[in-house]
């Protein structure tokens, strides 16, 4: 019953935020997937005339209404360019809990979710085992990447090129610690994020290293959860619940200045998805810790620059050339922009180019990526292309699920990119 009342007071809340789309269609000039499909379902228009009857379509055709609405990014590019301020990430994400809450996960997510990521010990112990067998399943097929392909034909990995697991996830290269105020005054604490940690382990510790040059005490608390954006998407605010939860337990009651984290989804999840889910799903006192800790919460470039005072340089005239793409999540969502770029100016080594729609979605998507990778290739080739005609040699972004996809894209399109986030670049300039 208790269920069943909560199910009725998101589609209440479903319905009142629904009212202020005006259909003006500018959520179409925005949208990656319209782009290259063409399609009104996939448009964020069409998805809201859908939701605007989801409780009869829901008895109707589940199934259908569910896969129509798996069919976006949750880049929130229509969500910026709405002029009525249409909240469409938070909508759709709510849309995604009711339709699962009502026809269930799938087998396959119900073991990825609540058997694995809803553990985050046994994630990362199963996980650790992983590094040691890869070879005899993937090859390297682009070294400048970083990429691999499978060995073998894979109706999952299909013709990717993508990142291994690092031969060491952060939480084994870097010690828990919990360091007093630095010479800046500053304590921080850092969220790692699953992806950072165990794929782009150098970007965590390239995060740890301009910290402390910065003069930032660091609390990195060890057992750290996923942010739970990936259970949300698919619809399952249980284990989201729990994942939430379980951070909260390591962060709420510390003293720290800010919760600082190198993934621009991990950011805007607990910047803003954390509030906007607390009411359906956390009682008072777990939604006054989630709102502290929300307040708190920046983007490490954003961190560096804007509060510690990381500053440009001058370039050297042996430049490397470097190009920046913007993610979704750290522009769209948060207002982040120019202090990634700062961060790589700080790097006398490097020569900043701007690239040709430097804020348009990449096309990765997180489970999109899974779902959809035909549309999502087709948008990261646009996206490569813009990369390429700078003559740059480092793609950098700041964002570890960019990083994959504009790898991959790099690797399939002719190989020879380096793909690195803004912090590890900065970090690089501070030993060279």
């Amino acid at each position: 019953m208790a269920d069943l009342r909560r199910l009725a007071r998101m589609l209440g809340e479903i319905d009142d935020q629904l009212v202020s789309c005006m259909r003006c269609g500018m959520c179409q000039a925005v949208c990656p997937v319209f782009g290259d499909t063409g399609r009104e379902a996939d448009v964020a228009r069409g998805k809201i005339a859908l939701l605007s009857q989801l409780g009869s379509e829901m008895i109707r055709d589940p199934h259908q209404v569910k896969e129509r609405l798996e069919r976006c990014l949750l880049c929130g590019s229509c969500a910026a360019a709405c002029p009525s301020g249409v909240p469409v990430v938070d909508i759709f994400l709510r849309a995604r809990a009711i339709l699962t809450a009502y026809i269930g996960l799938s087998p396959a997510k119900k073991l990825i979710f609540r058997g694995l990521l809803a553990r985050p010990g046994l994630f990362d112990r199963l996980l650790s085992l992983a590094p040691a067998m890869q070879g005899l399943f993937t090859r390297e097929v682009d070294a400048a990447a970083g990429t691999s392909c499978a060995r073998f034909q894979s109706s999952l990995i299909g013709d990717r090129h993508f990142k291994t697991l690092a031969a060491k996830p952060l939480h084994e290269l870097a010690a828990p610690r919990d360091e007093p105020a630095g010479a800046s005054g500053k304590r921080v604490a850092l969220f790692t994020g699953c992806v950072v940690d165990k794929v782009f382990p150098q970007v965590g510790q390239a995060s740890l290293a301009a910290l402390s040059r910065a003069g930032a005490g660091v609390y990195l608390p060890g057992g750290q959860a996923c942010c739970g954006i990936p259970a949300l998407s698919s619809g399952d605010t249980r284990t989201f619940r729990k994942l939430v939860l379980a951070n909260l337990e390591l962060y709420a009651d510390k003293p720290f200045d800010a919760l600082v984290t190198a993934c621009a989804t991990c950011t805007a999840t607990i910047k803003h998805v954390w509030p906007d889910m607390a009411a359906d799903l956390f009682n008072e006192g777990e939604r006054a810790a989630i709102a502290a800790l929300a307040a708190k919460t920046t983007d490490i470039c954003a961190y560096l620059t804007d509060v510690l005072g990381v500053t440009p340089v001058a370039t050297q005239d042996s430049a490397a050339t470097v190009t920046y793409h913007d993610p979704c999540h750290l522009k769209k969502s948060l207002g982040i922009a120019n202090q990634p770029r700062d961060l790589i100016r700080a790097n006398k080594n490097l020569r900043l180019v701007e690239m040709s729609e430097a804020d348009v979605c990449c096309g990765c998507g997180g489970s999109f990526n899974l779902a959809h990778y035909e549309i999502s290739k087709h948008i990261g080739q646009r996206k490569i292309a813009n990369i390429r005609a700078t003559g740059a040699q480092i793609a950098a972004t700041a964002c570890p699920a960019c990083m994959l996809q504009i790898a991959d894209m790099a690797s399939q399109s002719g190989g020879g990119i380096q793909v690195k986030h803004a912090v590890e670049l900065y970090a690089q300039g501070l030993t060279e």
